[in-house]
């Protein structure tokens, strides 16, 4: 059983998911972080009495390094706010771009490569009409947070790794300087293409 548990999320997620975790292992010592300086000195720390450490990223920008995968003794998942169709920075946001019909989210065993781990999970929807980037982004967080609490159980008692599911990534990892660049208007853009660059990036 775990002895430990590093959420690395936002001030809203992580006590929500630490009384989660809790209310299904009482003794589970949950450590919460938002940065990357505290998440190396989470992590490179030795766990309490020497048991069994998880990482859980939720809807984060922050990159974990190798370093700290290599340190851990369970594996390490990422939920991340976008099918494996859509793997990188700013999912929602190419997906309405280029006119995709589903969307979704995704849970995945975490490695040094960004959004590229075995599928452990994944939660599909039909993209709503002419999508805003914001309303997607809710819609998506929604469906993350059933997924963590689907798994939370797990994540607080079992040192066994999720299985598996037949998911592959695949898609373009797109980045926040493609984000950016998106979000530039020229001006012989034809207002269609501008209608939809700012539903898509704001």
């Amino acid at each position: 059983m775990p002895e430990e548990v590093v959420l690395l999320t936002g001030d809203v997620e992580g006590p929500h998911f630490r009384a989660m975790l809790t209310s299904a292992n009482p003794g589970l010592s949950v450590v919460h972080v938002q940065t990357a300086e505290d998440l190396m000195a989470a992590c490179l720390r030795p766990p309490p009495g020497g048991g069994e450490r998880r990482l859980i990223a939720f809807s984060t920008s922050v990159i974990v390094p190798k370093a700290v995968l290599d340190g851990l003794t369970l594996n390490a998942y990422n939920f991340h706010p976008g099918p494996p169709t859509y793997p990188g920075s700013h999912a929602a946001s190419f997906a309405i771009y280029e006119g995709a019909e589903h969307f979704g989210a995704t849970a995945h065993v975490m490695e040094e490569k960004v959004d590229c781990g075995p599928i452990v999970g994944v939660e599909w929807f039909a993209m709503p009409d002419n999508p805003r980037f914001l309303d997607l982004e809710i819609k998506t967080y929604e469906v993350l947070l059933e997924m963590f609490a689907r798994f939370s159980k797990h994540f607080a008692t079992s040192d066994d790794p999720l299985a598996e599911i037949d998911a592959q990534w695949s898609g373009a990892k797109h980045t926040n300087a493609q984000f950016e660049a998106m979000k530039v208007l020229e001006a012989d853009m034809e207002e269609a293409e501008i209608n939809l660059r700012y539903r898509a990036f704001g």
